[in-house]
């Protein structure tokens, strides 16, 4: 298994390399060089996660030996989830909801950055790459914490966290702002997350800085899901679903389900596109967007336009204008046309907007409303006492337009991406709690009492927990921030 880029084919890296790297040198981001098949479905209808996990990534990361692959999976899922299936499902009136959020900073990121620094140290072990690596991440809301959580006091790796000071939750802000760990830094945007995100970007791209750092014995490495290692593991979960459904009595063997997806940087929808092209039986991708609707625009239109007010919105982790694994899709889809891809990047960056006119029939896209979140959230609570968080109220609501509008009866998993408990201000209001007056952790004690349900405690005691990052900065000063966290300074120039 080799990796190419999307914008140059030539480039081929195996998976070690394509980890470590995150992004390619062109700017690209790597794909496999062909996705591997499940060809028999029964034969993993009798595995467990962990067992699941290695036979997906088994077959993309091939650099690994299978005794260090599965050490990592067995290191990865472990008693970090607060449940042994890692991903449960809850039937909720014609639907499936799965739950990514039972791992340790309760979003559904903690499902692949779980292994990914084990998958990343291996990588460094297999190239004899002895420099210390330094993770930057952009983060619209879950990933910083995740990987915060991931890579917190880990030997031989650093991370920086970038996030919009003004565009995360107060949950999501108090997880990263009291991270502990001596190789963590936090920093706060004056921006929005594309700000943030094209900073990250912009510094992987800049080849003197790079080879600055390099020569400090620093590597950077990246924990969002433009890193191949934070795709492939996001592969299993639905899979994974897919077996409890069979197991469970709920579909026929090689039944098609639909899966709806809260989509921000495409990179959970395009995890379950992997899953289809390799076997799984998928219909339909519904690509469910919040008011930051550039995704079901292009997915109805064929033009991607980022010309456009960012909206911050109680979904903050689908605030984005620029989704970076779109990329990646269109690379599939064009017959992996690597100069189309690069052309329709570069009129993205000068231009703002692309138009491409590429089959992509197996997805439907459309966006909720913040009436249609709020509305969503009551609806489901008062008639299953089931409380959801505003994304997958968005993955909820654009469900039900889409069964409405196409009275297509198949089968569909909602996925869950958060704890209802990281967006209490809007969950509560959205069932009727009076917000007026109170913080957000007398939100949640209130919110805890009308749900029967318990606020988890590590959010409980985020009130108490001292505050250890307090830097910002402006987008153009990210290269200075990550110089004085390194303390590598100027004088080194």
């Amino acid at each position: 298994m080799r990796y190419i880029s999307t914008r140059n084919k030539s480039i081929e890296v195996s998976s070690a390399d394509a980890i470590i790297q995150g992004i390619s040198q062109d700017g690209g981001l790597f794909v496999p060089k062909e996705l591997p098949k499940i060809e028999n479905l029964e034969m993993i209808f009798h595995m467990d996660y962990k067992e699941l996990a290695y036979t997906i990534m088994s077959k993309f990361f091939l650099d690994f030996e299978p005794t260090i692959l599965k050490e990592c999976i067995d290191r990865a899922y472990d008693n970090k989830f607060d449940t042994s299936l890692i991903a449960p499902i809850i039937e909720i009136d014609d639907a499936f909801i799965l739950e990514l959020f039972h791992g340790p900073t309760f979003a559904f990121k903690d499902m692949a950055l779980s292994i990914l620094p084990y998958l990343l140290k291996e990588s460094m072990r297999i190239k004899n790459n002895h420099k210390e690596i330094v993770i930057l991440t952009a983060t619209s809301g879950d990933t910083g914490k995740a990987a915060l959580e991931a890579f917190a006091n880990i030997s031989g790796v650093k991370i920086i966290v970038f996030y919009p000071e003004n565009g995360v939750s107060e949950i999501q802000k108090r997880q990263m702002l009291t991270q502990e760990g001596n190789n963590t830094f936090v920093i706060g945007i004056r921006g929005n997350f594309d700000n943030a995100q094209s900073g990250v970007k912009e510094i992987f791209n800049d080849k003197e800085f790079n080879e600055f750092l390099n020569e400090r014995g620093y590597i950077l490495s990246s924990a969002n899901s433009i890193n191949i290692g934070r795709l492939i593991p996001q592969i299993v979960y639905y899979f994974h679903c897919y077996v409890m459904l069979i197991n469970q009595g709920k579909i026929g063997k090689g039944e098609k389900i639909n899966v709806a997806v809260p989509t921000g940087n495409f990179g959970n929808i395009l995890a379950a596109y992997y899953a289809k092209e390799m076997g799984l039986p998928v219909n339909k991708l519904i690509c469910a967007s919040n008011e930051n609707n550039i995704l079901s625009d292009f997915l109805n239109t064929g033009i991607y336009d980022r010309r456009r007010e960012l909206i911050v919105t109680s979904s903050p982790s689908m605030d984005i204008l620029i989704s970076s694994n779109l990329e990646r899709l269109l690379f599939h889809l064009s017959g992996e046309d690597d100069n189309l891809v690069k052309i329709k990047m570069n009129s993205l960056s000068k231009e703002g907007f692309y138009k491409i006119d590429i089959g992509h029939e197996d997805f439907y896209g459309y966006y909720s409303t913040e009436k249609d979140i709020e509305t969503g959230i009551d609806k489901v609570f008062n008639d299953n006492s089931y409380l959801m968080d505003p994304h997958t109220a968005v993955a909820y609501n654009v469900y039900k337009g889409y069964k409405e509008n196409t009275k297509d009866n198949t089968k569909t998993i909602i996925v869950s991406t958060a704890s209802p408990f990281k967006f209490g201000t809007k969950v509560a209001s959205s069932i009727g709690i009076e917000l007026e007056g109170k913080d957000e952790f007398i939100i949640l004690e209130e919110l805890e009492n009308r749900s029967k349900i318990k606020v988890p405690n590590n959010i409980k005691n985020l009130k108490n927990k001292e505050i250890l990052h307090k830097n910002s900065c402006n987008k153009e000063n990210m290269k200075t921030m990550i110089k004085m966290f390194l303390k590598v300074g100027e004088e080194d120039d």
